[in-house]
């Protein structure tokens, strides 16, 4: 999971630090990695189907509601 967290998200390069703020950053990437390793409607990578949901608010619903 680490290595597709680094490569989706990039989160070796993340610079977040203080109190609490990476832990809970931590958590909303595995739970966006879930959702979108969950969405089967694209026949592309969870890289590819990151970008595909930030361009299109349609594909973006489909993501979070799981339809």
């Amino acid at each position: 999971m680490h290595w597709q967290l680094d490569v989706t998200f990039q989160e070796d390069q993340c610079r977040i630090r203080k109190g609490n703020a990476d832990a809970n950053f931590s958590t909303l990437r595995r739970t966006a990695l879930s959702l979108f390793k969950n969405n089967h409607s694209e026949k592309v990578g969870i890289k590819n189907k990151r970008l595909l949901a930030a361009l299109d608010d349609d594909d973006l619903q489909e993501v979070l509601c799981g339809k």
